[in-house]
């Protein structure tokens, strides 16, 4: 990997860091919101929902004119508007204003995470895009490791608009490295390809099977994904009696092993295969959800053994999955399709909280039940995957 290669990854995987960490600091701030602000877990659950949902509406109108441009000058659009939306989030008062300053964040980031795999994907050839879709996540991992603790020890210090200001601010650093570090990529706008209807993004998809099996794949991998980790935090102080001060460690400790097993899970992909190294993940990944969504009261380390799996396994099973999206379709189209799995991802995000949110019931003691069933439910998921990543097929 060239100098250059690295530092676009770096970059790259920055811009995923401030992305990841505003939207992963408000789930573990659910216990803190749901008693400032007097709401229920539903409630807090439209909160995080909120962005998913103006994020897969702008990701959908994305997809239109994704192809029409340079991706760093997209990516540059987008991350400004990210900025600004965060900025919002952190000076809101009151619950509706949050809810607001979330949308504005979402239509913005909906925007994001399909330009950062489309560059990915037209810099790196299919035979090393796992290799590097590993590095971009283990900015998911540095997210946990600090920003996520981080964001929850400036919350518990100064309130908990400050993690929202502080990601603010590094937002604005590392827009100075997209505009240093990543080059023009336009090589789709130079080719001889007549020019084709904004809507043929669409009809392609429609009329392309190993496409749609893709945005499936994409689909019930979220529904089994979301529907469980925005509850955990809640579940765990409500029902365990875990301390609202330890909830950091999980993300501290997942983070930290995530940080070594995403880079090797993505060379495994590359060398042994996409498809069975997913396989692997996504049968172990059920085995922490079923044992964190079936919790009773258990020491502290036991907590973090556990959450530390599903860490990995979940992590394990999205690097191969995003190699497998990002080869269904060639680079002339990738950003318009790219657009179209993120939007569909983020829909999934939002209807996967809220069904998850729709099952659990919280008790007048507080207690959060039928958390089971929600665990039972994204295992479901998660199975279901394995047999529909077997016929997503890469064309580049």
């Amino acid at each position: 990997m060239t100098t250059k290669e690295k530092l676009l990854l770096f970059t790259l995987a920055c811009v995923n860091f401030t992305h990841i960490v505003d939207f992963m600091i408000l789930m573990p701030l659910g216990p803190q919101l749901m008693k400032i602000f007097d709401i229920k877990p539903y409630q807090f659950g439209f909160v995080v929902s909120a962005y998913g949902i103006a994020a897969a509406i702008s990701g959908f109108c994305l997809a239109f004119v994704a192809d029409k441009f340079d991706r760093k000058k997209m990516l540059l659009i987008a991350y400004t508007g990210f900025i600004i939306g965060t900025f919002g989030c952190g000076l809101a008062p009151t619950y509706e204003i949050l809810i607001l300053a979330r949308i504005v964040a979402g239509i913005f980031g909906g925007m994001i995470g399909s330009q950062v795999l489309s560059i990915v994907a037209d810099k790196f050839p299919y035979e090393r895009r796992a290799s590097a879709m590993g590095i971009i996540m283990t900015a998911f991992s540095v997210a946990s490791v600090v920003g996520v603790p981080g964001g929850l020890y400036l919350a518990n210090l100064f309130g908990w608009h400050a993690p929202f200001f502080t990601v603010g601010g590094l937002s604005i650093l590392v827009g100075v490295l997209i505009m240093i570090f990543i080059p023009n990529i336009n090589e789709h706008l130079k080719s001889d390809t007549p020019k084709r209807s904004p809507f043929a993004v669409i009809t392609d998809i429609l009329k392309t099977p190993n496409q749609m099996r893709a945005l499936g794949l994409s689909t019930i991998i979220m529904l089994g994904h979301f529907s469980i980790i925005p509850y955990i935090a809640p579940t765990l102080v409500a029902n365990i009696g875990y301390k609202q001060d330890d909830i950091y460690l999980i993300y501290l400790v997942g983070g930290l092993l995530t940080i070594f097993s995403a880079p090797m899970v993505g060379r495994l992909a590359d060398r042994k295969g996409k498809y069975p190294i997913f396989v692997i993940f996504a049968i172990l990944s059920t085995i922490p959800i079923f044992l964190i969504t079936n919790l009773f009261p258990t020491p502290l380390w036991v907590i973090l053994c556990i959450s530390g799996l599903f860490f990995i396994f979940s992590n394990g099973r999205l690097i191969p999955t995003q190699a497998m999206v990002s080869g269904v379709v060639t680079p002339v189209n990738r950003g318009g399709f790219m657009a179209i799995n993120s939007s569909v991802q983020l829909m999934a995000q939002a209807v996967a909280t809220n069904i998850g949110g729709a099952i659990i019931v919280q008790r007048s003691s507080g207690y959060i039940d039928h958390y089971y069933y929600v665990g039972y439910f994204a295992m479901a998921m998660i199975l279901l995957s394995v047999f529909l990543a077997k016929s997503v097929k890469p064309v580049n």
